[in-house]
């Protein structure tokens, strides 16, 4: 499997001494690497709250790939913890502390805590589109059918 170097730095210095651990992947086929909350105090997720949680985390992000971050499954499925922006990206030219938008849809508060994993990051190739002005676009059988045109089964 292919590695691209992405250099990673915590933006509190306490945060060094106390050990937190960096993003990483769970296991050997894992493509997205588990990121953290560097929350001071426990932040509380009432049903249908919305919070910007901090990770503590500034990457520099090689020119033509980007980070998305995506939610959990577990913590979708076990408290309907979510991320309102699903996926986030964060751009190569990007350098400030990444943050992630959480949401709770669940039915019960959701405590967030220092350390707990919130998301993952996964790396992704970008690519550029030359956008091309054209009077009509190729013909297919779906054509302009959309939302639901299929049916629901």
């Amino acid at each position: 499997m292919d590695s691209i170097p992405v250099k990673i730095k915590i933006c509190n210095a306490a945060l060094v001494k106390q050990g937190f651990p960096l993003p990483g992947y769970a296991s050997e086929g894992a493509s997205g690497m588990d990121i953290r909350a560097c929350v001071e105090e426990p932040v509380t997720l009432d049903p249908g709250r919305i919070a910007l949680i901090p990770t503590g985390l500034a990457l520099s992000i090689p020119a033509g790939f980007e980070i998305q971050i995506r939610p959990r499954s577990g913590l979708a499925l076990k408290h309907g913890i979510g991320m309102v922006n699903s996926p986030g990206t964060i751009d190569s030219d990007y350098r400030g502390e990444i943050g992630i938008i959480l949401i709770n849809w669940g039915e019960a508060p959701y405590v967030v805590r220092m350390g707990d994993r919130i998301a993952q990051m996964v790396l992704s190739k970008v690519y550029r589109a030359n956008l091309e002005s054209v009077e009509a676009l190729d013909a297919t059988e779906r054509g302009e059918g959309g939302f639901g045109h299929s049916g629901v089964q």
